[in-house]
């Protein structure tokens, strides 16, 4: 458990998305024990151990279900004939219908990196907006470089912010735009943001590129001071986040991840690295555990026949 505590704080301080699963309840016979813990990544690698084969495909599947909504969830896994309706409610009920008879809980909590504001100039208000940034729990930096840009990681979780007060405005906003940050927004009035905007699509900037830009950047507050206007400026970062944005881009194989049913108990399994498999007839049938795929073969034309129905 230590090794999973002590990975699970390494991807943190690195920034990368990952689930952490935890057995908070067991009805034996389950080889899943109260405090077993694992990390489930985002290309669906597990490391650690919480419970059986029969649990793993499951565990993969809501653990990037939560990944994608960055909402915690309370998975209860078990035999059919406990779904009686006295789980509590927002429990996702998951039937295992192996021949254990035992039943576990498993809570699994996203843990997302926290956005990160980027902004670019010497100013107060750059400095006013990294520090309340910062005082949501973000990280932040400020630079006053615009080469410095292209060496600095802008994500989809990333914020780039250029409030340079029209020293370079145009340089920087064009380098901004050029990054993969998740927010591009540049502080300036109307007139000046309008004088930006004709500058770049002059250099060539398409369409598509300048709808990212938010210019000016922040709520319409009207002529106000600048601690007021980095306060307009991390509402909109705020509403942003709320909606779902400046999360790190999700991994391919979240969506990638082939999964089979199997005919014996109805459990899914995920196709890629699947222990128990038949062929028959020149069809593949995969199987959660071994006792699975022995009843199919003693009679595998009626369970390919069910399956078909």
């Amino acid at each position: 458990m230590t090794d999973t505590i002590d990975e699970a704080s390494a991807l943190r301080a690195d920034g990368r998305p990952f689930v952490l699963a935890t057995v908070v309840w067991r009805r034996a016979p389950t080889s899943g024990h109260v405090g077993a813990k694992a990390i489930v990544l985002p290309d669906g690698t597990v490391h650690g151990f919480v419970g059986g084969a029969c649990a793993a495909a499951t565990l993969v599947r809501q653990a990037l279900d939560a990944l994608a909504t960055g909402e915690p969830r309370l998975l209860f896994l078990g035999p059919l004939d406990q779904f009686d309706g006295a789980l509590r409610e927002g429990v996702v009920r998951v039937p295992m219908a192996c021949e254990s008879e035992g039943a576990l809980e498993i809570y699994l909590e996203p843990v997302l990196p926290s956005p990160h504001v980027l902004v670019i100039g010497d100013s107060a208000l750059a400095k006013t907006l990294a520090a309340m940034a910062e005082a949501l729990g973000w990280s932040a930096e400020v630079v006053d470089d615009v080469d410095a840009l292209s060496a600095l990681r802008a994500d989809a979780r990333t914020a780039l912010v250029v409030a340079t007060q029209g020293r370079y405005d145009e340089a920087a906003t064009q380098a901004a735009l050029a990054s993969d940050a998740g927010y591009v927004g540049l502080v300036a009035s109307r007139k000046r943001a309008a004088a930006v905007d004709g500058w770049l699509r002059e250099s060539g900037v398409d369409d598509a590129t300048m709808a990212r830009l938010r210019s000016p950047a922040g709520l319409d507050l009207g002529a106000v001071d600048h601690t007021e206007i980095a306060v307009a400026v991390l509402a909109e970062l705020v509403a942003l986040r709320a909606s779902g944005g400046l999360r790190a881009a999700a991994d391919p194989a979240m969506s990638d991840m082939a999964e089979a049913q199997d005919v014996i108990c109805g459990m899914t399994v995920t196709i890629a690295g699947a222990l128990h498999v038949s062929d028959w007839v020149g069809h593949a049938y995969y199987f959660c555990a071994a006792s699975c795929k022995r009843s199919f073969e003693e009679d595998p034309e009626k369970y390919a026949a069910a399956s078909r129905r």
